[in-house]
């Protein structure tokens, strides 16, 4: 087994309500460290004072992206795609380990692929 948690599609849907709220932010907080003008100010300005509002502004996106990972990394699902909000959850089904799979815009989870077939290979659950 490579996940120490596993998930039935219960206790995935039961977590999405706080899975989406810190997908959202997570998208949110991406954008402000790939925002071009962001980073031309900031290459600008950081020669003379590291960037002043700008530079903490950046910072602050990056400390806030690295919490949010780690708070969606602890709740033991994984993140497959930050831009596609795609989110698998370790499962058990017919005693080999999957995963359970979930985007933005389902419900609920309603899928499941093999640990290596990846979004390709998702499948409706029974």
């Amino acid at each position: 087994m490579i996940h120490e948690r596993h998930f039935s599609p219960e206790e995935a849907d039961e977590l999405l309500p706080v899975i989406e709220p810190l997908l959202a932010e997570l998208r949110e907080a991406k954008e402000s460290l790939t925002d071009e003008e962001a980073h031309r100010v900031l290459s600008e300005a950081s020669g003379g004072n590291g960037g002043g509002t700008e530079g903490r502004n950046v910072g602050e996106a990056f400390l806030r992206v690295r919490g949010l990972l780690a708070a969606l990394g602890g709740s033991g699902v994984v993140l497959r795609d930050i831009d596609r909000g795609l989110i698998d959850f370790p499962a058990i089904i017919e005693e080999r380990e999957v995963y359970l799979c979930w985007q933005p815009g389902e419900e609920r989870v309603r899928f499941w692929h093999d640990l290596e077939a990846g979004f390709a290979g998702r499948r409706p659950l029974a």
